[in-house]
């Protein structure tokens, strides 16, 4: 039984290790989201070939104590994104298609992390 413990353990290490070792990659393409500023008006952004496997916090909806969250995203990249209701890549979670159509005004995001496709 712990031979086979140590052995899951170890091939899970080394999945691991392989995983972190990989190269970094980017997403090709563009995401982008609306943002309510500091007028009070809305305003778009986009994010050019992010980094995949890496949490982007929205900075303009970074805080949740000050800022609206970022809404209506657009995923034209290459690859899934992730899109979470709360900094760094937690709260609740939806998943956008690659070159996807854009999401409505309700779809409320503070942070997105984009992966393989």
């Amino acid at each position: 039984m712990r031979l086979r413990h140590t052995v899951a353990a170890s091939c899970g290490a080394f999945a691991l290790t392989a995983l972190l070792a990989a190269p970094a990659s980017a997403a090709t393409g563009d995401f982008s989201y609306s943002f309510v500023g500091i007028s009070g008006d809305r305003q778009s952004a986009t994010l050019h070939n992010p980094e995949s496997g890496q949490c982007v916090t929205i900075p303009e909806a970074a805080d949740p104590d000050s800022s609206h969250t970022a809404f209506a995203p657009h995923n034209f990249t290459d690859s899934y994104a992730i899109v979470f209701t709360e900094p760094n890549c937690t709260g609740d979670v939806w998943r956008l298609k690659p070159h996807g159509r854009p999401a409505t005004d309700q779809l409320a995001l503070r942070s997105v992390v984009f992966v393989g496709a």
